[in-house]
């Protein structure tokens, strides 16, 4: 990549603690250069960029004010944490951001004991700190300040809001730091606002405040039971002045704010003033996403990751090809929309991805009929569940990896039910750049074991259609349908829609030595290696397209008629297609040797798919080869 622009003020921090020895004048200059910085590496290495140049400010106060890393910060939505990577040891490593080999683009406890905890999924970030903090509290740690960031819409996971009442009622010092960019939390930030900002969290304030509540308690008119009480009869008292509410009034939380997120001296004062002060408290600051480059503070969602883009212009390089398939999300949105039209019952929701998974089609198209619930899965599937009680047809869609946090709805509220029910989970298998937190290798095998659902995955854009199609008119159960990101097989993709045989997979190539069983895309990398070891070598392919019910049928041929069987799937191989396969032979009295390609039982880190293909050997070139081996053994 081209030579960055940064300085030497930001040149010159390695740790936190260089900024810490920096004079007060001169960190509004470290955050232009860090915001350059970060636009600069990502206009030529795409990443998420508007989360991160909102919380410039924040980040560099936050280290400038907390001793990290003995001080936790908890990041929640680490699209935000770029800053934090740059200013922890990881400046001249940021190019690699993303790359196989390379910085993740999370944190991670794993690559630097300044990230104190995980943040790949949304809302966990006060769950976390709060068990940090009680554990420090009970290791007698009292010098050790807990902090968690939430923000760029994860105040909408349930899990945020459990955390938060479960920190009213246990003991800890916790502070909770809401980085509010108008994409979830709404207030305006006004005159009295800021007035009573500089107040409440003032030293002679606080003090004041302290010793009133510890003369109170000594005259016994106060004790811990009434305490809550008086908090939140303090909350109110601010939001009826300010004429404005706020969600944590009623947890029991001191609130502070809103604040000017970007008034960086505001925030060093604010943090100082409240950061010793005992009990569950919580700074509210408005930020802009994409502060400091235009193009992203005028179009937030655009530019969430824009890809490459030109950091002079801020025009997106989009390199567009005539009559190349169509991304798998753009057939699911454009063939929802079919569906839509010919059945009223048809509905679609997503948690907080419309445009990730072109729901936006639906909702132009049919705007009553399309519901984005913001970052809450498990809520997604079951408000899909009660469309589908009372007879809607929802195509709930999730992306695969985030589909993990609503495992209980599914089983409680949909297969327990037997509710028609469409969900299609997006960005199955490895989806390269994102890494382990993003990667959708599970749901195959977690997904298995639920009585009465039935589990497909199409082979190219046709099946996706057909399956969508099947499972509109001719489903009466749960209906999961999973497909990869990217790019699919066929530039003439809108076929007509037809109905699959529930149940049933095909056979693609004849052979009569190795039969190679695939389930999904990653079969068309299975046609690829066949062709390249010729129709001599003897192999059968059959696409199962469904796991369940699986096609016995095909198990029974297959395992009469072939001593060795091949499972190839873009999942763990424990648990998935292989497991399924291995079980029936073992049920049925047939013993081939079978050989599971998938993912072996670890955690992929991040890199291109086509980079983690290779390395797992389920490219077309390693499945050959494999194949090839096999042969020889034979």
């Amino acid at each position: 990549m081209s030579e960055t622009q940064s300085t030497n003020i930001l040149h010159n921090i390695d740790s936190p603690a260089d900024l810490r020895a920096l004079p007060a004048d001169m960190l509004p200059a470290v955050c232009d250069e860090l915001r350059q910085y970060i636009i600069d590496v990502l206009s030529e290495n795409p990443g998420h960029l508007g989360a991160s140049l909102g919380a410039v400010e924040l980040t560099v106060a936050l280290h400038r004010v907390f001793n990290t890393p003995y001080d936790r910060i908890i990041w929640d939505v680490g699209h935000q944490a770029y800053g934090h990577k740059i200013l922890t040891g990881r400046r001249d490593a940021f190019p690699t951001l993303r790359r196989y080999k390379g910085i993740s683009g999370f944190p991670n406890p794993q690559e630097s004991e300044f990230d104190a905890f995980i943040a790949g999924h949304a809302s966990n970030s006060i769950s976390a700190a709060l068990g940090m903090s009680v554990a420090s509290a009970l290791k007698n740690e009292e010098q050790r300040h807990v902090v968690a960031v939430i923000g760029d819409g994860a105040m909408t996971g349930g899990l945020a809001f459990e955390g938060l009442n479960n920190a009213s009622i246990n003991p800890n010092n916790l502070l909770i730091v809401l980085n509010d960019n108008n994409m979830a939390i709404d207030g305006s930030v006004g005159a009295m606002s800021e007035y009573l900002v500089n107040i409440t969290t003032s030293y002679p304030y606080n003090k004041l405040r302290y010793d009133v509540y510890r003369g109170m308690r000594k005259l016994h008119l106060i004790n811990d039971n009434r305490k809550g009480l008086i908090l939140r009869f303090n909350n109110s008292l601010k939001a009826l002045l300010t004429s404005q509410h706020n969600l944590f009034e009623g947890f029991s939380i001191r609130y502070f704010g809103p604040a000017d997120g970007h008034d960086l001296a505001g925030i060093v004062r604010i943090l100082n003033d409240i950061k010793d002060m005992k009990g569950p408290k919580l700074l509210h600051l408005k930020t802009k996403k994409g502060k400091g480059f235009k193009p992203a503070e005028e179009s937030a969602t655009e530019w969430h990751a824009p890809g490459k883009f030109n950091k002079e212009t801020g025009e997106r390089i989009v390199i567009e090809s005539l009559n190349q398939p169509q991304l798998y999300q753009d057939v699911f949105g454009h063939t929802l929309v079919e569906l839509a039209a010919s059945d009223p019952r048809v509905v679609g929701i997503t948690p907080a991805m419309p445009t990730g998974c072109s729901m936006t089609y639906l909702m132009k198209a049919y705007p009553g009929r399309a519901f984005d619930v913001g970052i809450a899965e498990g809520h997604a599937v079951t408000f899909s569940a009660g469309l589908a009680k009372e007879g809607m047809i929802p195509f709930c869609n999730i992306y695969s990896s985030f589909m993990q946090r609503a495992y209980d709805n599914l089983i409680h509220d949909v297969a327990l039910q037997k509710l028609h029910l469409v969900l299609c989970l997006d960005r199955a298998g490895l989806v390269g750049e994102d890494g382990a937190t993003h990667h959708g290798l599970f749901d195959l095998a977690y997904l298995r074991p639920v009585p009465g659902l039935i589990i497909s995955s199409p082979l190219n854009e046709w099946d996706l259609r057909n399956l969508m199609y099947t499972a509109c008119k001719a489903a009466d159960s749960p209906f999961v349908i999973r497909y990869p990101r990217g790019k699919g097989e066929k530039k003439d993709w809108r076929n007509t829609p037809r109905l699959l045989p529930i149940g049933k997979g095909r056979k693609i190539a004849e052979g009569n030595r190795i039969a190679v069983l695939s389930i999904g895309s990653i079969g068309n990398r299975v046609i690829s290696a066949c062709e390249m070891l010729g129709t001599e070598a003897g192999i059968a392919h059959y696409d199962m397209i469904f796991l369940k019910p699986i096609d016995e049928e095909i198990l029974h041929e297959v395992g009469r008629s072939f001593p060795l069987i091949v499972t190839v799937e873009n999942g763990v191989r424990t648990g998935g297609l292989g497991s399924a396969v291995v079980e029936f032979m073992a049920d049925n009295g047939y013993s081939p040797r079978i050989l599971r390609l998938g993912i072996p039982d670890t955690f992929v880190e991040h890199g291109t798919i086509a980079e983690l293909s290779a390395l797992y050997g389920l490219d077309a070139v390693h499945i050959a080869e494999t194949l090839r081996t096999e042969l020889r053994r034979l």
